[in-house]
């Protein structure tokens, strides 16, 4: 029968595999304790998880589940910082731009509507949606299914905001936006007087603030709270 390979903070390596005979166990094991490789799909038995360890698949070395310290408090804090940090982000200049006497300050929402404005509507609609509308909508349904996973409360939801976040994943492209806000600043910094802006310091911390939630956000810790198999474990 094959095992997920269960590490703690040191990566110790296992010496062997289960012998393959013993995978005809697995059909007599209940669905709760087999779990199966996202990029494998290879079939196995669950191991618990003990603070600090993570399961790695013995055939491709994909991470199947990781079980993080205090990651409850840690996820309300990082969306909290993400929330608080959007709209400086967003609506505070990212660059101060000053050519022929004449000083502009661009932000991401000026940016939205100066493509609007000048005809490529569509462009503007699809970077509106990908850098506020779903970051944002991104965020909200993290910070409802934290305080589901928190206090306990509305899970059937809070399960049903978990699986659209993870829909909304692939199209929250900040750092696409902020690879072309930096590409305009190399290209416009021999032409003009160019200084940047705290808004530009918040999308940054933003961006970085998001990637460090979704590390902490652990899928299998938030699954098993949302299914109430964690009722006994502390945050």
């Amino acid at each position: 029968m094959h095992c997920a390979l269960v590490y703690n903070s040191r990566q110790i390596q296992p010496s062997s595999f289960m012998s393959d005979t013993d995978v005809r166990g697995l059909q007599d094991l209940p669905l709760e304790e087999l779990v199966a490789c996202h990029e494998c799909d290879l079939l196995m038995r669950r191991e618990p998880l003990g603070p600090g360890e993570k399961a790695n698949c013995p055939r491709c070395g994909f991470e199947l589940a990781a079980h993080r310290h205090q990651w409850k408090r840690r996820c309300f804090a990082l969306v909290l910082t993400a929330l608080f940090l959007y709209i400086p982000a967003n609506f505070l200049p990212i660059m101060n731009l000053s050519l022929l006497g004449q000083t502009r300050s661009d932000t991401v929402w000026t940016g939205v509507l100066g493509l609007y404005d000048s005809g490529m509507q569509g462009v503007a609609i699809l970077v509106f949606l990908c850098s506020m509308v779903i970051p944002l909508v991104k965020l909200l349904c993290q910070l409802l299914v934290m305080i589901s996973v928190r206090f306990g409360i509305a899970r059937h939801i809070g399960m049903l905001l978990y699986r659209g976040y993870h829909h909304l994943r692939e199209w929250g492209m900040l750092e696409v936006y902020l690879m072309g806000i930096l590409v305009s600043i190399v290209k416009l910094i021999d032409m003009a007087d160019l200084s940047l802006g705290v808004g530009l310091a918040c999308f940054v911390a933003l961006l970085f603030t998001q990637v460090w939630l979704e590390v902490t956000m652990s899928p299998h810790q938030v699954w098993e709270a949302l299914g109430g198999e964690d009722d006994d474990a502390r945050a």
